[in-house]
C-alpha cells in the first residue's frame, strides 16, 4: 500500500459555528454536501462534518504544524468561536499552544525546531 494522502474528518457539535471557526482559524472552506465540508490550509486538508458524539469529541486531537507560531497565536486568539486557549509553550523539541474549538476538540498548534 502506498499512502498519498490522509485527510481526517472533525465532528461538530453546532455545524455552523465550527465552520466559522475553521475560516477565522485560516482555513479556507469549500462546500462539498451539506453535511460535509472541506477545509483547506496550504497543502492540508480536513473535512467538518455534520456529526456529533460528545464521547468522540472530547478525545478528539488534531496537530496543526505551522512555520511561524506566534503569528498562529495571534490569528487563534482572534477566533470568536474558540472555547479556550493556553499561552505558547517551549517545549525541547519546538513550540506549541492548545486551542479547543467548538465542539470541545483538541487542536495542538506546533511549530517545530529544525
Amino acid at each position: 500500500m502506498n499512502v498519498t494522502d490522509i485527510k481526517v474528518f472533525v465532528p461538530s457539535k453546532d455545524y455552523e459555528i465550527s465552520k466559522s471557526f475553521y475560516a477565522e482559524i485560516g482555513f479556507k472552506r469549500e462546500f462539498v454536501t451539506d453535511d460535509l465540508t472541506l477545509f483547506q490550509n496550504g497543502s492540508s486538508f480536513l473535512y467538518l462534518q455534520r456529526f456529533y458524539n460528545q464521547e468522540l469529541a472530547d478525545n478528539f486531537m488534531l496537530q496543526i504544524c505551522v512555520s511561524d507560531i506566534e503569528e498562529a497565536f495571534d490569528v487563534c486568539s482572534s477566533s470568536e468561536h474558540k472555547t479556550r486557549i493556553t499561552p505558547i509553550e517551549q517545549e525541547a523539541w519546538g513550540k506549541v499552544f492548545y486551542l479547543w474549538g467548538p465542539a470541545g476538540e483538541l487542536l495542538h498548534i506546533t511549530e517545530f525546531d529544525l
